[in-house]
This record gives C-alpha cells, structure tokens and sequence, in this order.
C-alpha cells in the first residue's frame, strides 16, 4: 500500500478545497440578513422565504423540471434504440453516417447546436416554447445514453436471449422479460445523465425558450448579469441539498444492495 505522503495530502485538500469551498461560501451567505451577498450581517432566513414566494422563480423551476423529465424520457427510449441498432444491427448500408449522426452531438459545440435548432425551428415555422426545448434537449442527451447503454449491450450475454427464444419468447418478450431487466441499469443512468444535462442546460435552452418558457438557468443567468441577490444563494443552496441528499441516497442504496448480494451469495455457498 502506498503511503500518503506531504505532497498527496496537499494536492487532496487545495483540490477539494477548490471544488467545495465556493460552496460553503455560498450557503453561508444565503443565510445573510443583508442584501449584499459580501457583507455579513447576522444569520437570517428570510431569503428562503421570500423565495417560495418568488413566482418567477417558481415558474421557471417548474418548466425545467417538466423539459427534463419528458426530453430525458424520450432521450433514453431513442437512444436505447439507437445502441441496440449499433450493437446489435451488424453491418448495414449506411452505419458509418448512422453511428455519426448519433454521436455528432457529443463532441459539436453547444452553440453551434444551438444556433441550428433556432435555424430549423424558424425555417418551419414552429414557434419557441416548452415543446422546442424538450426537442432540442431530447436531441443532445440520447447520444449520451446511447453510449451508456452501447458500452453495456457489448457485454451482454446473447445466449440468453436465443434461451428464451428456444423456450417459447417471441423476439419482443426476450427482449422485455431478459435483455431490459440486464440492462435496466445503464438505461437508468443513461436517463439520470439526460435528466441532469437538461437541467444544467443554458445554451441550448437559451436559443431555442420562448418569452413564456423561462428555464431555471436562464432566470438564474438573467438575474445574476444584474448582481447576485441573496434568493439566488438561497435557490443555489437548495439545489445543492437536493443533489447531496440524492447522492447519497443513491450511494445507500448501492451499499445495501452490494451487501444483500454478498450475503445472498455466502448463503448458497453453505447451502
């Protein structure tokens, strides 16, 4: 086992002080009484408060959270499709431009997607709103989950499925009642992925909103531009509890499982 040594632990904590520091800072002073977010004037929580009552801000929460569950629900099924075409689908006319469309997304520049969308939304006449955002979103997150649930599909076990077409499954059931429940956790991180870039997504959604479908990171970016207020500390805090309470939810749930797994296991090596 390698030692820590003076050098180790002081690349450890300037690293996380550089990723976590800006954060306690900023919970810190979103229980500031004053309204200069640099200026502490005593432990307050009013700004909770008058958030809750900010219906812009309210507004616009609700209109990211429903872009990214239906764009991220779309993304999955649609990439879901795509990988099993990549993986499964062998050599066919025209795979090079297919597997190209599909991963363009990941290496093209958000404002060059951007930009094209509002092109194409123009050009056909299709007017800015929740339904432009949930497509653009859908059409740059199902690449992602292609990938996750490609990287998957090439390990899988094909014998099993051509068991259960042996045992009667149509092609449709094996895929449903063998191949989805194997796979069920990449396309679950596939859809937590897309979920997550939707609600980070501020280029995008800033090309393609409309005047009535403000997401949250552009009502964040359009107030900060005009000074940062105590709200939007409050907001930013909340925001980073939900994450840290999903986290580790998430981490549990993956412990209790792993140990279940393992007493499952030592209970049929003495049975």
């Amino acid at each position: 086992m390698r030692r820590l040594t003076w050098f180790n632990v002081t690349s450890l904590s300037l690293g996380f002080a550089f990723l976590y520091l800006p954060m306690l800072i900023l919970i810190t002073y979103s229980f500031n009484s004053s309204k200069l977010v640099t200026v502490w004037a005593g432990f307050s929580t009013k700004w909770y408060g008058e958030l809750l009552q900010n219906e812009a801000f309210l507004d616009a929460a609700w209109v990211t959270v429903q872009v990214a569950v239906v764009s991220s629900s779309i993304a999955t099924v649609l990439g879901t499709m795509a990988a099993l075409v990549l993986v499964r689908a062998g050599r066919f006319p025209g795979r090079t431009l297919f597997s190209g469309m599909v991963y363009a997304p990941l290496v093209m520049p958000e404002v060059i997607t951007g930009l094209s969308l509002l092109l194409l939304f123009i050009g056909i006449g299709l007017d800015r709103g929740i339904f432009t955002i949930i497509l653009a979103h859908t059409t740059f997150s199902m690449c992602f989950v292609s990938v996750v649930v490609s990287s998957r599909l090439v390990t899988f076990d094909e014998s099993l499925e051509e068991a259960a077409l042996d045992l009667g499954c149509s092609s449709f059931q094996a895929f449903r009642l063998v191949t989805l429940p194997i796979v069920a956790p990449a396309v679950i991180s596939g859809w937590l992925l897309a979920f997550t870039l939707s609600l980070d997504d501020l280029v995008i959604a800033s090309f393609t909103a409309g005047p009535s479908s403000t997401t949250l990171p552009i009502k964040i970016w359009s107030a900060v531009r005009l000074g940062v207020s105590p709200e939007i500390n409050a907001l930013s805090t909340i925001m980073i509890a939900i994450v840290a309470v999903g986290v580790i939810t998430a981490s549990l749930v993956t412990k209790r499982a792993s140990l279940r797994q393992q007493a499952d296991e030592r209970a049929a090596v003495h049975a």
